[in-house]
């Protein structure tokens, strides 16, 4: 059996590295809410696509299309079919990028939202950080070896040329389900040094990292965790600016990816 084990890493290792050595031809974008979403749909002029291969009975919608030579796919989690409202969060988060994987079979994924920055760590209003490291906020198992399991530390893919060219700031990210943040979020984040914080990216790196798909993270802040406004009302009140700059952001980088290996990023 632990043949079996390493001829299989052996095989998925070869496969990255092929993918490493022919230029990107299909990016799956993830984002986690329709109005974050749709001006993305809109400037690469993707359609909806009615008959996706998704399991029966989910509400993700999947929008694809071609630019410069790339197949995008853009997929969102839907309305929750209960209670009306976008399905944010880690739990819908993972899923889709499960099943979009597993449908779609991308080079490169791209997470794209909204976040929360932190003042201290340098973070502004419209700021977009192309993430480095992503944690978990909000999963305390005080159990050696657990704690470290639900931190779930990982990297995002590195892209240092993309970071050089476009100038972006970077950071990292921390990932709970709560858009506020409790006393012990506050204590968790603080311990993964994060500069944004969001519901979902962790989430999507997991997957991610599980099925050998490189992930990218980009986020765009909303509102100052550690500013004077509440969270909520500064998210709302920021929402349809920081989407704008959100969607200036991904087409510069997918100007930036069209016709490189992953290897040039």
């Amino acid at each position: 059996m632990a043949s079996h084990g390493k001829e299989s890493d052996t095989a998925v290792e070869a496969m990255v590295a092929q993918v490493e050595k022919h230029p990107i031809s299909s990016i799956l974008i993830i984002i986690a809410m329709q109005t974050e979403a749709l001006p993305v749909v809109n400037k690469f002029q993707l359609t909806e696509n009615p008959h996706s291969s998704f399991p029966k009975g989910v509400p993700w919608v999947h929008y694809h299309g071609t630019y410069k030579d790339i197949k995008i796919n853009l997929v969102w989690p839907g309305k929750d079919l209960t209670f009306g409202v976008d399905s944010v969060g880690t739990i819908s988060a993972s899923l889709v990028t499960y099943g979009s994987i597993q449908a779609l079979e991308p080079d490169l994924i791209i997470n794209a939202g909204t976040a929360g920055g932190f003042k201290a760590k340098g973070a502004g209003i419209g700021d977009v950080f192309l993430v480095s490291h992503l944690a978990f906020h909000d999963r305390r198992i005080p159990i050696p070896f657990f704690d470290l399991y639900g931190v779930g530390l990982r990297q995002a893919f590195s892209m240092p040329n993309l970071l050089k060219e476009l100038n972006l700031k970077t950071g990292r990210l921390s990932t709970g389900d709560s858009l506020d943040m409790s006393p012990q979020d506050e204590a968790s984040i603080t311990a993964n040094d994060a500069t944004v914080k969001d519901m979902e990216g962790a989430a999507v790196a997991y997957v991610a990292d599980l099925l050998k798909v490189p992930a990218i993270f980009v986020k765009a802040v909303t509102d100052l965790v550690d500013g004077e406004k509440p969270t909520a009302e500064e998210f709302l009140q920021n929402l349809a600016a920081v989407t704008a700059a959100l969607d200036q952001a991904v087409t510069q980088v997918v100007d930036f990816i069209s016709g490189k290996c992953l290897s040039e990023l």
